[in-house]
């Protein structure tokens, strides 16, 4: 069977799925292992460890819609296409930026001021966020690009979030086959785990290194032959040409759109819930359970591998009951897991199963999110890159604030935690799941109401869309003047 707009061949679906594998490695050690890491290793305050963390984020969220407008509107090099352009970009940045962050202050010691590592840090800090803001968009618009099927975009979203799971368990397991791989191991973390994180980050850069390759020897991006005209081109007015059946947004349309904000929301706390338990699921584990560091690989992987698990028959099951049905039920999972987590703290062994529910139930809300996402582009992709580009700005930004919120009422202001921390990450771990948690089911129910679509566009608002200011109607170019005698080529 040959590809179609509603169909991939299986080496392609692979090939676009890989395409996010750098990020994703990333990610998970950004996400996981950042704040530990800055702070129980490095020896950074809560304070400045989450200074590092949100700037980090508001970068990323600042770069997100910039890129994903440039993307929209530019072309790419020479006949290479332009997401796979801005793709190519975002994997060089991120390459030559992610090792330096999980790594010493060249040059620093023992009496160097934690400010001054942090200004060391942040250049590479907001490297690293461009690339993977650039990649992440390019990759994602994508998808309304390679097919148009609604269960076809279901699928390789799927595809998509199953290599995400792959690489955290890639992270996962090579953190505690290192972890166990010490000469010198202690059950708290400290200094002598340096080497473990810069190895761990250099393992992740070559492995990512491949699969990016791989992305762009595989994945054909739609190209425009002579004739043809890329989103948003003139094209003249010609008889008896069929006319498209909606007029084509360009980024201020979407803004107008009611169904952008509800998606944007539910977007947002999809990835509150699954960035933020990422990245406090290792304080929780070693501050408030009291567990061995190896702990901090082991109980992820778990997540990781059930979130896998539950991606494969995500496409069967959203089109069975739909995809907010489905979507509500990733939350009922994790909202049971916050229940959980709040009656027993002293979990023990039992805290494998509360990691199976939030797995699952988070890999389940995140397809299906962006599921949702493509669902309000349709066939809008010549700004597709845009719509996730504001999507991501919302849940980066939001991500960075509650982190430093979360950061600056830590009740401990030395690198070894007090008392005191045991129940503060008991009470973070269930607000940032069970919370927002509610809070996603409220967004939820906005969408069953209101169902997701487009609202119609006047023509006056269509006006001055294209170059040289000629209006688009029905996505034909009118002339400045006609006349009943005008002849048309």
């Amino acid at each position: 069977m040959s590809d179609s707009p509603s169909y991939l061949h299986f080496c392609r679906r692979l090939s676009y799925a890989v395409g996010h594998f750098l990020n994703d490695l990333c990610a998970s050690m950004w996400f996981t292992y950042l704040l530990v890491y800055y702070h129980s290793v490095l020896g950074f305050g809560n304070t400045y460890a989450g200074i590092l963390l949100l700037v980090g984020q508001i970068a990323d969220g600042v770069c997100t819609p910039l890129i994903g407008y440039e993307s929209d509107r530019t072309a790419g090099c020479g006949t290479y296409g332009k997401r796979k352009t801005w793709h190519l970009v975002g994997t060089v940045s991120v390459l030559v930026s992610f090792a330096f962050i999980f790594n010493q202050c060249i040059g620093c010691n023992g009496g160097t001021p934690q400010w001054a590592g942090v200004i060391y840090f942040l250049p590479f800090i907001v490297i690293f966020q461009f690339g993977w803001a650039a990649t992440q968009i390019s990759h994602l618009s994508l998808i309304p690009e390679l097919v148009t099927c609604e269960y076809a975009k279901v699928e390789l979203t799927a595809f998509r979030y199953a290599f995400t799971v792959v690489a955290n368990i890639t992270v996962f397991g090579a953190a505690w086959v290192l972890f166990h791989l010490q000469e010198e191991s202690t059950d708290n973390l400290g200094p002598a785990d340096i080497p473990v994180f810069r190895n761990l980050s250099l393992l992740v850069l070559g492995i990512g290194a491949v699969t990016s390759l791989l992305f762009h020897v595989g994945t054909r991006e739609k190209s425009y032959a002579t004739g043809d005209s890329e989103p948003g081109e003139r094209q003249p007015l010609l008889l008896n040409t069929p006319k498209p059946t909606t007029a084509r947004l360009q980024w201020k349309h979407w803004l107008l759109q009611p169904s952008f904000y509800q998606v944007a929301f539910l977007y947002m706390s999809t990835r509150l819930i699954v960035n933020l338990s990422q990245t406090y699921v290792s304080m929780y584990l070693t501050n408030t359970l009291m567990l061995p560091k190896n702990y901090i690989a082991t109980i992820p992987l778990v997540m990781y591998v059930s979130g896998f698990a539950s991606s494969l028959i995500m496409k069967p099951v959203s089109k069975l009951i739909g995809k907010s049905l489905t979507y509500f039920t990733g939350l009922l999972l994790i909202m049971a897991f916050a229940y959980w987590a709040l009656l027993d703290i002293h979990m023990g062994s039992a805290v494998y199963g509360a990691a199976i529910l939030l797995g699952t139930g988070s890999a389940t809300i995140l397809v299906m999110s962006l599921s949702l996402t493509a669902d309000l582009i349709g066939d809008q992709t010549q700004s597709g890159a845009f719509v996730y580009g504001a999507m991501s700005f919302t849940d980066k930004v939001a991500n960075g604030l509650v982190v430093m919120l979360i950061q600056s009422l830590h009740p401990c202001h030395t690198q070894v935690c007090c008392p005191a921390c045991v129940w503060y990450y008991h009470y973070v771990m269930v607000g940032v799941t069970g919370g927002v948690a509610v809070a996603a089911t409220l967004g939820l129910c906005s969408l069953l109401i209101w169902p997701v679509s487009l609202r119609h566009i006047e023509k006056e608002q269509l006006v001055n869309n294209e170059p040289n200011g000629l209006p688009v109607i029905n996505g034909l170019m009118e002339p400045e003047e006609t006349s009943d005698h005008a002849s048309v080529n």
